[in-house]
């Protein structure tokens, strides 16, 4: 991808700080979550973070980026649900 003045410069990046604070960017929505899952559409498809005590320090979906801190125990993507479809509307069938 050729980058220029006018191409943004987005992109899909984790970055993970001793396993208690997760910074994810590329993110277009978020799903739920709850202390123990963490469920987000990235640009590269469903993402599910899992740990213990989790919560959003930070949640900005103009520079697409969320926060979360807690025991991160595992990070997945989900492929089979990476469609076009919304991510709400994936949860309500």
């Amino acid at each position: 991808m050729t980058i220029d003045n006018k191409t943004p410069t987005w992109r899909h990046q984790i970055t993970l700080v001793d396993r208690e604070e997760m910074t994810i960017d590329g993110v277009l929505s978020l799903g739920s979550y709850d202390e123990k899952e963490v469920i987000m559409e990235t640009e590269q498809g469903v993402l599910i973070v899992k740990g213990e005590g989790l919560n959003i320090k930070q949640l900005n979906l103009d520079k697409s980026n969320i926060v979360v801190e807690g025991l991160i125990k595992g990070v997945s993507y989900d492929d089979t649900s990476h469609n076009k479809k919304g991510l709400l509307e994936r949860f309500l069938k």
